[in-house]
């Protein structure tokens, strides 16, 4: 994995190298990186669906059953992930450490908006 540091966002991508057999100029023909692509859209499509199916399901064998599924969906999901990014098909921005905190502080001050009490190592 590699990190390029620098002040614009571009220089903060994390992104293993691209296979080196990959060409410059993708043709209209599939390739895998397009196939993980649709894989990873429809599990993630799949996992919203089925997550929405568990929070109405009202019989409990039901929904027993749709969690199995929407763990295994998830975890596919994951799978096509992963191999997206140790390909280097699939890019993340590393954050500043001044970001991260403002974001942290944020979430401290919603924090103490709940109707109950929160602790934070718990978070």
């Amino acid at each position: 994995m590699q990190a390029q540091n620098g002040n614009n966002a571009q220089a903060r991508v994390i992104q293993n190298p691209k296979p080196a057999n990959e060409p410059k100029v993708k043709g209209p023909q599939m390739n895998d990186r397009d196939r993980l692509n649709d894989v990873l859209a429809t599990e993630k499509y799949l996992t919203d669906s089925f997550n929405t199916a568990a929070r109405e399901a009202s019989h409990d064998a039901l929904h027993r059953q749709i969690m199995t599924i929407l763990n295994e969906s998830h975890q596919a999901a994951r799978d096509a992930y992963n191999v997206m990014f140790q390909k280097g098909w699939y890019k993340l921005e590393a954050e500043t450490p001044q970001k991260i905190q403002q974001a942290q502080q944020q979430f401290q001050k919603y924090a103490t908006q709940f109707p109950f009490s929160t602790n934070a190592t718990t978070m």
